[in-house]
């Protein structure tokens, strides 16, 4: 099987991009890393948007945080999202990374 990536786009509200480091430090995170599967993640932001790639064993693995964890993720960073994140998947063609 083959890793897996989730790509995770959204916009931040103005202001809010030190609120949104961290909720996503101190309870997003937290709960990826006790899901099976989990391999790393990506946080990446700038002053209006956000870009989050996390790496997973493989599409099962992805698949079930999506289905179990993610919808609390997205309400615990409600207050600082505008909008609907955006989400696409990948395997992983190619990394630097120790897999």
């Amino acid at each position: 099987m083959k890793n897996f990536i989730r790509n995770v786009t959204f916009q931040i509200k103005p202001g809010q991009t030190a609120e949104f480091t961290r909720l996503f430090t101190d309870e997003i995170l937290p709960a990826m890393k006790k899901q099976p599967g989990f391999r790393h993640d990506l946080a990446m932001t700038n002053p209006h948007s956000v870009v989050n790639l996390s790496m997973w064993q493989d599409q099962p693995s992805a698949e079930k945080w999506h289905t179990t964890a993610y919808p609390d993720a997205v309400k615990k960073l409600a207050s600082v999202i505008e909008g609907t994140p955006r989400v696409e998947s990948y395997e992983l063609a190619a990394t630097t990374l120790t897999v």
